[in-house]
């Protein structure tokens, strides 16, 4: 009598453990990762400052500024929209605090509250208006970004005859203020920058919210796909509101670090910047298009900006480096970010 052996069924590719590199792939911060470690060496060789406690308090300080608004940015570009207001902003809500505090003698406190209320009705007004009328985001808050900047330097010129709101030290309230959102903490007998902190913060609330909540899933969705999240009931309007509202936020943050750190700002303080938080976005992982990116990676980036900024200073080269270092990184994160999707979608076939 023959016996034969039955070979055992295939294992179901689909059920097998994915790959530890197939993992990494899928994770859109992953390229940003490489690039900072890149950019941390470099400079780590060519000038010793770059590594002391100093070195590090400064250009850590630098990212945290760039990297609150540059997490802000990515929420809303994964939902798959721009925010071309909110480097302006940052000056707005500084000069709606300034005023109210050194001109109509109103308590700091108070003063922060009310540039947040502003902040939050421009945010949700962007919002609304991209949602109503259906023009791109671009063209929307290209116009919020021109409005802004027209109220800054024309209000500031009215009320004070110059373009600039001086005399934060003297109002009340700017102690317990400066010590919330200006202050510095000791490393090593080195003083930290407490916007490092809100950074930190920030961007783990950031990251919180897109990857475990409900409303992470629906940035998500409508970013790749509006309609079809529309037609499965996410609700695209309200979500994408709240999206500009987080970018104004964001602002309102460091436009209150700044003007409780340096007790002044200029009406066209915060110009140029907005394109500074979308390469720091792009650089971290988000897709121009949308439905792809991280909060973390978008932190990653706004460091990646800090060093090599701050790198190039130490290392004795003309800052005019550093808009070269822009073009490249920016440039080099687009290719990559479009292989890590294309190769993310394979992987999850």
């Amino acid at each position: 009598m023959t016996v034969t052996a039955t070979a055992p069924p295939a294992a179901d590719e689909r059920l097998s453990k994915p790959r530890a590199m197939d993992q990494l792939i899928k994770r859109p911060e992953i390229g940003a990762m490489l690039g900072a470690l890149l950019v941390f060496l470099f400079f780590s060789v060519v000038t010793e400052q770059f590594l002391s406690v100093g070195g590090a308090a400064t250009w850590l300080d630098d990212a945290s500024m760039l990297g609150i608004m540059a997490v802000a940015v990515a929420m809303l570009m994964i939902g798959g929209e721009f925010d071309l207001s909110a480097g302006v902003m940052t000056a707005s809500t500084a000069l709606v605090t300034a005023l109210l505090a050194t001109q109509l003698g109103l308590n700091v406190w108070l003063s922060l509250l009310v540039s947040l209320a502003f902040a939050l009705v421009v945010g949700a007004l962007n919002g609304w208006l991209v949602m109503r009328t259906g023009l791109p985001s671009f063209i929307v808050t290209l116009g919020s970004f021109l409005a802004l900047q027209g109220l800054n330097l024309g209000i500031t010129r009215l009320v004070t005859g110059s373009v600039q709101v001086s005399g934060m030290r003297e109002t009340a309230g700017y102690e317990s203020a400066g010590f919330l959102f200006a202050s510095t903490f000791q490393i090593a007998g080195v003083s930290f920058y407490v916007s490092i902190i809100w950074w930190v913060l920030f961007t783990v609330v950031a990251s919180t919210v897109l990857m475990r909540t409900k409303f992470g899933n629906w940035i998500f969705a409508i970013g790749g796909a509006a309609q079809s999240s529309r037609a499965v009931g996410v609700p695209v309007m309200r979500s994408k509101i709240l999206l500009f509202m987080t970018t104004a936020f964001a602002a309102w943050l460091v436009g209150s670090i700044n003007i409780l750190r340096y007790a002044s700002v200029q009406a066209n303080q915060g110009i140029g910047l907005e394109f500074q938080y979308i390469i720091a976005a792009v650089i971290g992982g988000c897709l121009l298009t949308g439905g792809f990116g991280s909060a973390v990676g978008a932190a990653i980036g706004a460091l990646i900006f800090g060093m090599a900024r701050q790198g190039i200073v130490y290392a004795g080269w003309n800052s005019d480096w550093f808009q070269l270092f822009l073009g490249v990184m920016l440039l080099a994160a687009v290719l990559v970010n479009n292989m890590l999707r294309r190769r993310a979608e394979r992987v999850r076939r």
